[in-house]
């Protein structure tokens, strides 16, 4: 078996041979092509032989690559296996499409030391002789490079720990919040524990679905970021319980109706902060997980600081990249959050009637746009409108919306309590948007915070199709 093949480009043969001795140096098995095709050797069979026979690849990654067809065919081929591959960069390389779904390490202008480290690193991760050794400065590369994850089932990873989901920017609090937890006896995962090779945002996906909470880093660079937006989704799809962290500026507007710790002055966790994680740490081991806002003692109540307040154009740009993506599930919590956020009733979490009177025709008309130019038509308010319209909000009203649009199977039948088996339901024409909140479930009247929302943006939708 051939534990890793190097594959690069011809003009980069000095730079992957140095890498490939190293490799050999560290006692792995390797296929590099000048040393492995011998004389009257088949060279398409040869090669095909090594990448059957091949448990890794470290391919460099320079401009040289796409100039290599040869080179470009490996790629495809070894990715094509399902094996570990691990991009490296080299040169003035920018990192390739094919790149941005796996953590990539970056070698542009390494050298000495940094270079022996960063060689060291695969040299580990490729043999398996001890456990991943993480980098403090990993968490820093491929930090905007998710993508909708592959279709491949998320397995629980081999301990369920709190997530820290944070940017570029927060890079350093980050790293002392780690190290803090740590030394407090508390598992946590982050962008640093991406392993080379690893799809990323399958790896963070599943991660995020088995975590004992969400721990997000509050900041403007954290609030523009989409992958930040993606992972704060993923949470609320799989009811994480959430522990935002302000550090600058205001709070994230995807976490106003969540509690949070105002850590502006830059400090560490308090003892009691870190009680509450204690908290959710062992009712999580227990089987009983708890939700973190039903913890937050007296003391720590937060200082009122208002959510941020995205353009609505930015809401909508989000949204349509979501469902450009056909990530339907993150699109219609995504809607909710953008008509709570017109209305100014992020920190309630639900609207009235005289919320949705007020909400912009100009809005809900973009928001039915996006839904129904990426769905032909079959999602978005005017498709529910045609099934089932509100007339005079009545509660019966609301119960024939969600016979009408499959929320539901039978008057009797039992409404699913969590967001995410209620969105695990088949999905047919008018079902989304459902503008269900999952962030309301911890409370005893959620059901009628939903239906008051439903039936308050439907009579605009009635009215504003009377304007059109």
């Amino acid at each position: 078996m051939i534990e890793v093949f190097v594959s690069y480009a011809g003009e980069d043969a000095a730079w992957a041979r140095t890498l490939a001795g190293r490799f050999i140096a560290g006692g792995l098995t390797v296929f590099f092509d000048e040393w492995d095709i011998l004389p009257g050797d088949v060279v398409p069979h040869r090669l095909d032989k090594a990448i059957r026979d091949s448990m890794a690849c470290v391919a460099v990654v320079s401009p040289a690559l796409f100039r290599s067809p040869r080179a470009m065919e490996e790629h495809a081929a070894l990715m094509g296996r399902g094996i570990r591959f691990i991009p490296v960069l080299i040169g003035d390389a920018e990192p390739p499409a094919f790149t941005k779904g796996r953590v990539w390490r970056d070698f542009r202008g390494v050298e000495g030391d940094d270079y022996d480290e960063k060689v060291d690193e695969l040299v580990d991760i490729l043999a398996r002789r001890e456990p991943h050794r993480e980098r403090e400065g990993a968490a820093r590369e491929n930090l905007e490079a998710a993508l909708p994850s592959p279709p491949r089932p998320l397995v629980p990873p081999e301990q369920d720990c709190f997530v820290l989901c944070h940017v570029g920017a927060d890079h350093d609090y980050a790293l002392r919040l780690v190290l803090q937890l740590r030394a407090a006896g508390l598992p946590v995962w982050w962008l640093g524990s991406l392993e080379p090779g690893d799809l990323q945002f399958w790896e963070i996906r599943r991660r995020l679905r088995h975590a004992i909470g969400v721990i997000v880093l509050m900041s403007p660079p954290s609030q523009d970021s989409d992958d930040i937006t993606r992972m704060i989704i993923e949470g609320e799809l799989h009811a994480r319980p959430f522990v935002p962290v302000l550090l600058h500026g205001r709070r994230n507007y995807h976490l106003a109706h969540t509690w949070y710790i105002d850590a502006r002055d830059g400090r560490p966790l308090g003892a009691d902060e870190l009680a509450i994680l204690r908290r959710l740490y062992r009712a999580h081991t227990a089987g009983k997980p708890l939700d973190a806002g039903g913890l937050l003692p007296a003391p720590l109540a937060s200082p009122p600081v208002r959510a941020l307040r995205l353009p609505a154009a930015s809401s909508l740009a989000r949204l349509d990249g979501l469902l450009e993506a056909g990530d339907h599930r993150h699109a219609d919590l995504l809607t909710t959050l953008i008509l709570l956020e017109a209305a100014d009733r992020l920190e309630e979490g639900w609207l009235a009637e005289r919320d949705g009177a007020a909400l912009p025709y100009e809005l809900l008309g973009g928001i039915d746009a996006l839904w129904a130019g990426h769905t032909h038509g079959r999602h978005g308010f005017r498709a529910q409108a045609a099934l089932a319209e509100v007339r005079r909000g009545l509660d019966v009203e609301f119960m024939r919306q969600q016979l009408a649009y499959g929320w539901r199977e039978s008057e009797r039948a039992k409404m699913p309590r969590h967001y995410r088996d209620f969105a695990a339901w088949p999905a047919y024409t008018g079902f989304f948007p459902t503008l269900r909140n999952p962030q309301n479930e911890k409370f005893f009247d959620w059901y009628e915070q939903w239906a008051t929302t439903v039936l308050a943006v439907h009579l605009k939708v009635r009215a504003w199709k009377e304007c059109i």
